[in-house]
């Protein structure tokens, strides 16, 4: 190899490691926000999909997630019983 003139290369940093779980989560946030402003049977989805999500955590082993996911699940189902009155 010759020593040249150096070329400008744009070296892209790596930024830190995500999981796939980090990434799930943050996508679900984003479609939750989205989907609020569809009304009692956004809030219906979106109770099955929160138990799904922790149901899938508790099998993976990740307790703490899971409850996370039941509180989210939680939430949805008192909306929907709000929405029922």
């Amino acid at each position: 190899m010759q020593n040249g003139p150096m070329t400008s290369m744009s070296v892209r940093q790596p930024g830190p490691a995500r999981t796939f779980s980090d990434r799930s989560k943050r996508r679900t946030a984003n479609a939750v926000r989205a989907g609020a402003r569809n009304g009692p049977q956004s809030a219906q989805r979106n109770y099955e999909r929160y138990l799904e999500l922790a149901r899938a955590e508790n099998l993976n082993g990740d307790r703490v997630a899971a409850e996370n996911y039941y509180q989210h699940a939680e939430h949805y189902f008192r909306s929907m019983s709000a929405d029922a009155n």
